[in-house]
């Protein structure tokens, strides 16, 4: 990544301090000096900006970004290049990401619904206009109570974002994504549409309603649950009706033809299954026990609302009697065998040591991948013929030059 640049300047934005980093940018807080506006400014590594693939994928978050305008989706001001750096303005949300809201634990079905209901209507309008985000997961979605009287979600980073085909491809044939939250047809390369983002609001859904993501552990062991695994039961990690397993059964079929048509379809089943414990005020669902761990995990942190940064659940709690509206805890069932999936190989990131989870990972299905915005059409000359004949004609003229000085010799 490039260094630190609070305190510089880039263009007519100072930088004023690190919002976040990530294994292909720097978000920064910054100000607008002639608007005198605060912006989060995304800068690209220094790096990643001599690759022309990624500064296609740079010119298409930006064009896709500003194309969009949506009351759910971050608005972008301008983006370039200073001084060898890309960069992309947009508003400053003043709020948290819903990745922070979960870390500690489950967030109440209420809460879930209302967030994730401005997330489908994002997500819908994209899907209307041929396009598919293919990077839905918690951090890209930023929450922020300043600006109304109730809970206003953002849907961020438009990176990944194609006009259908299938998802971002590199020029080694790989392609670029989050595995934790990404669809089978995502992961292998395949066709995608709206329906693949579906896939990932489902996942989303199962993680705020547990607090933790449906497939755990390493990248490869993620990767298998999304291509072969049965989806997880809900209510075998926390207390809620059964009708939601149905719900996310469909959401997160393997089978695309299998899921919701749209976003809003899915969390309109949601709602439907969760009514009973959906009233405003309700508390998260209660966690079952798991034995060996004590059930009071995280309870000082969810009685003072304050959050640990690092901290992630991974094991189901209780804390007193369930909640009304909420069933009562039942002995959690056994898991069902699954058949032992393929191996599926990783290509190694290019660009990162130790890519978490929450970064794109370099995956490997391969395919042809376009021209980049940033070079010339493959029907024009190569790059390399213009120095090759600047560099001939000069040895020629040197050579004529030496035969000339010898003979007036």
């Amino acid at each position: 990544m490039s260094d630190d640049l609070t305190g510089r300047r880039l263009g007519h934005y100072r930088i004023d301090g690190v919002l976040g980093r990530g294994g292909m940018a720097i978000m920064y807080k910054a100000t607008d000096v002639r608007l005198g506006r605060k912006v989060a400014l995304k800068v690209i590594g220094e790096h990643l900006t001599g690759d022309p693939e990624f500064r296609e994928r740079f010119v298409d978050e930006a064009r896709n970004t500003s194309a969009i305008d949506h009351s759910n989706v971050v608005p972008l001001y301008d983006f370039g290049e200073i001084d060898g750096l890309l960069y992309i303005a947009m508003r400053l949300v003043d709020g948290s990401d819903l990745a922070s809201l979960i870390k500690d634990g489950p967030i109440s079905p209420a809460r879930t619904l209302t967030l994730l209901a401005q997330v489908a209507e994002a997500l819908d309008m994209l899907h209307d206009r041929g396009l598919v985000h293919l990077d839905v997961k918690p951090a890209n979605v930023l929450v922020t109570s300043r600006e109304s009287a109730s809970e206003h979600v953002y849907l961020a980073d438009f990176g990944l974002t194609r006009r259908g085909a299938t998802g971002h491809r590199t020029s080694s044939g790989d392609f670029l994504g989050s595995p934790t939250y990404a669809a089978p047809e995502h992961l292998r390369g395949d066709s995608v549409d709206g329906r693949t983002d579906a896939y990932s609001l489902a996942c989303m859904l199962f993680a705020c309603l547990t607090g933790r993501p449906p497939f755990k552990g390493g990248v490869q062991e993620v990767i298998q649950g999304h291509l072969g695994s049965e989806v997880p039961s809900l209510t075998a990690l926390v207390m809620l009706p059964s009708g939601i397993e149905d719900v996310m059964r469909r959401g997160m079929a393997k089978d695309p033809n299998q899921r919701y048509g749209t976003c809003r379809e899915l969390i309109a089943a949601a709602r439907s299954a969760l009514s009973a414990v959906a009233r405003p005020g309700t508390p998260p669902p209660p966690r079952r026990q798991d034995p060996g761990q004590s059930g009071s995990h995280n309870a000082a942190a969810h009685a003072s609302g304050q959050h640990t940064a690092g901290q992630h659940p991974s094991t189901p709690q209780t804390g007193g009697q369930p909640a009304l509206g909420y069933p009562q805890q039942r002995p959690q069932e056994q898991p069902r065998p699954v058949a032992p999936q393929p191996t599926y190989q990783q290509q190694p990131p290019s660009y990162q040591q130790r890519p978490s989870q929450s970064d794109p990972v370099r995956l490997r299905p391969p395919a042809a991948v376009g021209s980049s915005a940033f070079t010339s059409d493959s029907d024009g000359p190569p790059r390399w013929l213009v120095p090759v004949i600047v560099g001939i004609t000069a040895i020629v003229v040197i050579v004529v030059l030496v035969v000339v000085l010898s003979n007036s010799g």
